[in-house]
Protein backbone atom coordinates (compact mmCIF):
# COMPACT_ATOMS: atom_id res chain seq x y z
CA UNK A 1 0.00 0.00 0.00
CA UNK A 2 1.37 3.44 -0.94
CA UNK A 3 0.48 6.54 1.01
CA UNK A 4 0.60 10.12 -0.17
CA UNK A 5 3.85 11.83 0.66
CA UNK A 6 4.06 15.29 2.20
CA UNK A 7 5.18 18.58 0.73
CA UNK A 8 8.45 19.53 2.41
CA UNK A 9 9.74 23.03 3.18
CA UNK A 10 13.36 23.92 2.53
CA UNK A 11 16.02 22.69 4.92
CA UNK A 12 17.13 26.30 5.44
CA UNK A 13 13.67 27.26 6.68
CA UNK A 14 13.56 24.32 9.10
CA UNK A 15 17.06 25.08 10.40
CA UNK A 16 16.04 28.69 11.06
CA UNK A 17 13.03 27.50 13.06
CA UNK A 18 15.18 25.09 15.04
CA UNK A 19 17.45 27.98 15.97
CA UNK A 20 14.45 29.86 17.40
CA UNK A 21 13.44 26.97 19.67
CA UNK A 22 10.10 25.97 21.13
CA UNK A 23 9.75 28.59 23.87
CA UNK A 24 10.12 31.55 21.54
CA UNK A 25 8.06 29.82 18.83
CA UNK A 26 5.22 29.17 21.26
CA UNK A 27 5.07 32.75 22.50
CA UNK A 28 5.35 34.26 19.01
CA UNK A 29 2.68 31.93 17.61
CA UNK A 30 0.45 33.01 20.48
CA UNK A 31 0.90 36.62 19.38
CA UNK A 32 -0.15 35.52 15.89
CA UNK A 33 -3.38 34.14 17.34
CA UNK A 34 -2.50 30.44 17.71
CA UNK A 35 -2.78 29.58 21.39
CA UNK A 36 -2.58 25.78 21.24
CA UNK A 37 0.51 24.76 19.26
CA UNK A 38 2.30 22.91 22.07
CA UNK A 39 2.11 19.11 21.86
CA UNK A 40 1.46 18.51 25.55
CA UNK A 41 2.77 15.33 27.12
CA UNK A 42 5.76 14.06 25.12
CA UNK A 43 9.12 14.86 26.73
CA UNK A 44 12.65 14.41 25.46
CA UNK A 45 13.93 10.89 26.13
CA UNK A 46 17.46 12.24 25.63
CA UNK A 47 18.02 15.92 26.36
CA UNK A 48 20.16 18.34 24.42
CA UNK A 49 18.60 18.03 20.95
CA UNK A 50 16.91 20.89 19.11
CA UNK A 51 15.42 19.99 15.73
CA UNK A 52 12.79 21.11 13.26
CA UNK A 53 11.32 19.29 10.31
CA UNK A 54 8.11 18.43 8.44
CA UNK A 55 5.65 16.00 10.01
CA UNK A 56 4.77 12.56 8.75
CA UNK A 57 1.69 11.62 10.77
CA UNK A 58 0.37 8.35 12.19
CA UNK A 59 -3.02 7.90 13.83
CA UNK A 60 -3.91 5.15 16.30
CA UNK A 61 -7.43 4.08 17.21
CA UNK A 62 -8.91 1.81 19.88
CA UNK A 63 -8.45 -1.85 18.94
CA UNK A 64 -11.30 -3.80 17.39
CA UNK A 65 -10.41 -7.45 17.08
CA UNK A 66 -12.44 -7.97 13.90
CA UNK A 67 -10.22 -5.35 12.22
CA UNK A 68 -6.86 -6.15 13.81
CA UNK A 69 -6.20 -9.41 15.63
CA UNK A 70 -2.70 -10.25 14.43
CA UNK A 71 0.50 -10.81 16.35
CA UNK A 72 3.62 -8.67 16.39
CA UNK A 73 5.01 -10.00 13.09
CA UNK A 74 1.80 -11.10 11.33
CA UNK A 75 1.18 -9.41 7.96
CA UNK A 76 3.92 -6.80 8.42
CA UNK A 77 2.80 -4.73 5.44
CA UNK A 78 -0.64 -4.28 6.99
CA UNK A 79 0.89 -2.73 10.11
CA UNK A 80 0.65 0.97 9.40
CA UNK A 81 3.26 2.02 11.94
CA UNK A 82 5.73 0.68 9.36
CA UNK A 83 4.08 2.48 6.46
CA UNK A 84 4.56 5.93 7.97
CA UNK A 85 8.32 5.43 7.72
CA UNK A 86 8.50 4.34 4.08
CA UNK A 87 8.34 7.85 2.55
CA UNK A 88 10.74 9.28 5.17
CA UNK A 89 13.46 11.61 3.92
CA UNK A 90 16.35 13.41 5.57
CA UNK A 91 15.12 15.91 8.14
CA UNK A 92 11.63 14.47 8.59
CA UNK A 93 9.78 14.14 11.88
CA UNK A 94 7.16 11.50 12.70
CA UNK A 95 4.20 12.62 14.82
CA UNK A 96 2.02 9.93 16.35
CA UNK A 97 -1.42 10.28 17.88
CA UNK A 98 -1.22 7.25 20.20
CA UNK A 99 -4.14 8.48 22.31
CA UNK A 100 -1.90 9.04 25.33
CA UNK A 101 -1.70 5.26 25.73
CA UNK A 102 0.95 4.14 28.22
CA UNK A 103 0.99 0.41 27.47
CA UNK A 104 1.76 0.22 23.73
CA UNK A 105 5.29 0.69 22.42
CA UNK A 106 4.63 2.43 19.11
CA UNK A 107 8.16 1.91 17.80
CA UNK A 108 11.08 -0.17 19.01
CA UNK A 109 14.79 -0.22 18.34
CA UNK A 110 14.59 -1.77 14.86
CA UNK A 111 11.97 0.63 13.52
CA UNK A 112 13.74 3.65 14.98
CA UNK A 113 17.04 2.42 13.55
CA UNK A 114 15.42 2.26 10.11
CA UNK A 115 14.04 5.78 10.47
CA UNK A 116 17.42 7.10 11.58
CA UNK A 117 19.01 5.38 8.58
CA UNK A 118 16.60 7.21 6.30
CA UNK A 119 17.81 10.51 7.73
CA UNK A 120 14.89 11.09 10.08
CA UNK A 121 15.43 13.69 12.80
CA UNK A 122 12.97 12.65 15.43
CA UNK A 123 9.66 11.20 16.59
CA UNK A 124 7.02 12.88 18.73
CA UNK A 125 4.62 10.36 20.25
CA UNK A 126 1.63 10.96 22.50
CA UNK A 127 2.38 7.55 23.98
CA UNK A 128 5.36 5.24 24.44
CA UNK A 129 8.20 3.43 22.73
CA UNK A 130 9.95 0.24 23.77
CA UNK A 131 13.63 -0.79 23.63
CA UNK A 132 14.36 2.57 25.23
CA UNK A 133 17.94 1.70 26.19
CA UNK A 134 19.17 1.01 22.63
CA UNK A 135 16.91 3.79 21.29
CA UNK A 136 18.74 6.36 23.41
CA UNK A 137 21.99 5.48 21.61
CA UNK A 138 20.68 6.17 18.10
CA UNK A 139 21.36 9.93 18.09
CA UNK A 140 17.70 10.40 17.14
CA UNK A 141 15.36 12.91 18.73
CA UNK A 142 12.71 11.04 20.72
CA UNK A 143 9.85 12.81 22.51
CA UNK A 144 7.48 10.42 24.31
CA UNK A 145 5.21 10.17 27.33
CA UNK A 146 7.01 7.10 28.61
CA UNK A 147 8.34 3.64 27.82
CA UNK A 148 6.92 0.11 27.92
CA UNK A 149 8.06 -3.43 27.03
CA UNK A 150 4.90 -4.03 24.95
CA UNK A 151 4.77 -3.89 21.15
CA UNK A 152 2.60 -1.41 19.28
CA UNK A 153 -0.70 -3.35 19.10
CA UNK A 154 -0.25 -5.67 22.06
CA UNK A 155 -2.90 -4.04 24.23
CA UNK A 156 -5.78 -1.79 23.26
CA UNK A 157 -4.79 0.50 20.36
CA UNK A 158 -3.91 -0.17 16.72
CA UNK A 159 -2.44 1.95 13.89
CA UNK A 160 -5.25 3.18 11.67
CA UNK A 161 -4.17 5.92 9.24
CA UNK A 162 -1.02 7.47 7.78
CA UNK A 163 -0.45 11.09 6.73
CA UNK A 164 -3.84 12.34 7.87
CA UNK A 165 -4.60 15.20 10.28
CA UNK A 166 -4.04 14.02 13.86
CA UNK A 167 -4.56 15.29 17.38
CA UNK A 168 -1.25 14.77 19.17
CA UNK A 169 -1.01 15.87 22.78
CA UNK A 170 -4.03 18.12 22.32
CA UNK A 171 -2.54 19.89 19.28
CA UNK A 172 -3.88 19.73 15.71
CA UNK A 173 -1.13 18.49 13.38
CA UNK A 174 -1.46 18.44 9.61
CA UNK A 175 0.89 16.30 7.49
CA UNK A 176 3.73 18.58 6.42
CA UNK A 177 3.39 21.00 9.34
CA UNK A 178 6.80 21.86 10.75
CA UNK A 179 7.58 20.45 14.18
CA UNK A 180 10.12 22.20 16.42
CA UNK A 181 11.29 20.04 19.31
CA UNK A 182 13.82 20.56 22.09
CA UNK A 183 14.14 20.06 25.84
CA UNK A 184 10.91 22.02 26.45
CA UNK A 185 8.86 19.67 24.25
CA UNK A 186 7.40 20.04 20.76
CA UNK A 187 5.53 22.83 18.96
CA UNK A 188 3.55 22.72 15.71
CA UNK A 189 4.26 25.46 13.16
CA UNK A 190 1.81 25.79 10.24
CA UNK A 191 3.69 26.13 6.97
CA UNK A 192 1.88 29.39 6.13
CA UNK A 193 3.26 31.05 9.28
CA UNK A 194 6.80 29.69 9.17
CA UNK A 195 8.51 32.63 7.46
CA UNK A 196 6.74 35.19 9.63
CA UNK A 197 7.75 33.21 12.72
CA UNK A 198 11.38 33.23 11.60
CA UNK A 199 11.25 37.01 11.17
CA UNK A 200 9.61 37.77 14.52
CA UNK A 201 11.21 34.92 16.43
CA UNK A 202 14.67 35.79 15.16
CA UNK A 203 14.32 39.35 16.42
CA UNK A 204 13.01 38.09 19.74
CA UNK A 205 15.96 35.71 20.14
CA UNK A 206 18.39 38.52 19.31
CA UNK A 207 17.18 41.01 21.92
CA UNK A 208 16.96 38.19 24.46
CA UNK A 209 20.64 37.46 23.87
CA UNK A 210 21.42 41.09 24.67
CA UNK A 211 19.15 41.08 27.72
CA UNK A 212 20.66 37.81 28.97
CA UNK A 213 24.12 39.36 28.78
CA UNK A 214 23.09 42.45 30.73
CA UNK A 215 21.15 40.46 33.34
CA UNK A 216 24.18 38.24 33.91
CA UNK A 217 26.09 41.45 34.71
CA UNK A 218 23.54 42.43 37.35
CA UNK A 219 21.45 44.85 35.30
CA UNK A 220 17.91 45.93 36.25
CA UNK A 221 15.30 43.28 35.37
CA UNK A 222 12.62 45.95 34.86
CA UNK A 223 14.72 47.66 32.20
CA UNK A 224 16.16 44.65 30.42
CA UNK A 225 13.46 41.95 30.46
CA UNK A 226 11.42 42.49 28.51
CA UNK A 227 13.59 45.03 26.72
CA UNK A 228 12.31 48.51 27.59
CA UNK A 229 12.31 51.60 25.41
CA UNK A 230 14.77 53.18 27.84
CA UNK A 231 17.54 50.79 26.80
CA UNK A 232 16.54 50.20 23.17
CA UNK A 233 19.28 52.46 21.77
CA UNK A 234 21.81 50.57 23.89
CA UNK A 235 20.54 47.31 22.37
CA UNK A 236 20.82 48.69 18.81
CA UNK A 237 24.40 49.79 19.46
CA UNK A 238 25.22 46.32 20.85
CA UNK A 239 23.58 44.61 17.87
CA UNK A 240 25.46 46.77 15.35
CA UNK A 241 28.73 46.02 17.12
CA UNK A 242 28.09 42.28 16.77
CA UNK A 243 27.69 42.68 13.01
CA UNK A 244 30.98 44.52 12.49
Amino acid sequence: MKYDDIKRPSRELCDALAAIGTATASSELNLMGLRNCHIAGPKALVTGKRVAGPALTLQFMPNREDLFAGGEYDNPELQLHREVMYPAQAGDMIVVDARGNMSSGIFGEMMLTYFKGRGGQGVVIDGCIRDSGPAKKLDLGIWVNGVTPNYHAQTDIVPYAVNVPVACGGAFVMPGDIIIADDDGAVVVPIALAEKLIETGGGHAEWEEFSRLRLSQGADLQRYYPLSDAVYDEYIAWRDAQEE
